[in-house]
């Protein structure tokens, strides 16, 4: 994942986009093939990371850990550690997390019918 530096031109366009457009700044949260994906297992309970991997078999363990922290910043991914040996750690969506559930089948609706639409074409 390639981060944009704080002193960049890129990274300055970047924030006064997501300041004055919220689907922007909303966009760049969850954006990305991977976040999105992170959070439409989530949207059906908890998971463990090797659960999550599983899914996501084409997922490297750098990039869903980077992932899951980023998603956990932004308050939309919980994680609990539980004092079991060994350690037993679960992800799930926090409440503006689970908010995300009817966004995601929207779009997922208007992927199948972007889908279909674009074979036809």
């Amino acid at each position: 994942m390639t981060k944009i530096k704080e002193t960049s031109t890129n990274f300055a366009n970047k924030q006064a986009l997501a300041n004055e457009c919220l689907e922007v700044y909303a966009s760049n949260i969850i954006g990305g093939q991977w976040s999105l994906a992170i959070c439409c297992y989530l949207i059906n309970g908890k998971h463990r990371f090797g659960e999550l991997k599983k899914c996501l078999p084409n997922i490297t363990e750098r990039m869903l850990t980077l992932q899951l922290r980023k998603l956990e910043e932004n308050k939309i991914v919980k994680r609990t550690v539980y004092a079991e040996v060994p350690p037993r750690v679960e992800y799930e969506l926090t409440s503006i997390g689970n908010e995300l559930k009817l966004i995601i089948e929207e779009l997922g609706k208007w992927g199948e019918k972007h889908k279909a639409e674009a074979i036809q074409d």
